[in-house]
């Protein structure tokens, strides 16, 4: 076996990165661990992810604890405990809390780059959020570099 790759992470054990991850994310295989074929990700939920494209990556979702919502295209299911969830390139999807406490999942991005948006959306910090969540408009600058766009929503016009 080569050791030149070989990674053995514990319980609770997370890859170094460039920028602190908040308790939410444990990097277990990093880009640059893989020769950027691949990233892996134990990821708690914590707050719902809006409606997004990624155009250079799949996204693969398997949900170890909890229940996930999963919008893809135009379809919308709960995904439970063991449910394992292919999100293509190139198709719309958002990803929601379903239960309490949040669910836990492993996201698998390929190729890599995951944990290097994650890092660089970190480093902002609540530069990209509005009211205390996500907000697309914000996060779009960073997002672009790494091949991701966000559906960004117009507040309905009021009556007068």
């Amino acid at each position: 076996m080569s050791e030149a790759r070989f990674i053995l992470l514990g319980p609770g054990q997370a890859r170094p990165g460039r920028v602190p991850m908040p308790p939410a994310f444990a990097v277990k295989a990093a880009t640059d661990d893989t020769e950027g074929r691949l990233s892996l990700l134990e990821v708690v939920l914590a707050r719902d992810i809006p409606r997004h494209t990624h155009h250079a990556a799949d996204e693969c979702v398997y949900v170890l604890e909890g229940e996930l919502e999963v919008e893809c295209d135009d379809r919308t299911f709960t995904a439970a405990p063991g449910t394992f969830v292919l999100l293509p390139k190139g198709v719309p999807h958002a990803l929601r809390r379903a239960s309490d406490p949040p669910p836990r999942v492993l996201q698998i991005s390929s190729p890599g780059g995951w944990e290097c948006y994650l890092e660089d959306l970190f480093e902002a910090g609540p530069s990209v959020l509005t009211d205390g969540e996500l907000d697309p408009v914000k996060i779009n600058p960073i997002a672009a570099r790494h091949g991701i766009h966000y559906e960004e929503y117009e507040e309905p016009a009021r009556p007068q």
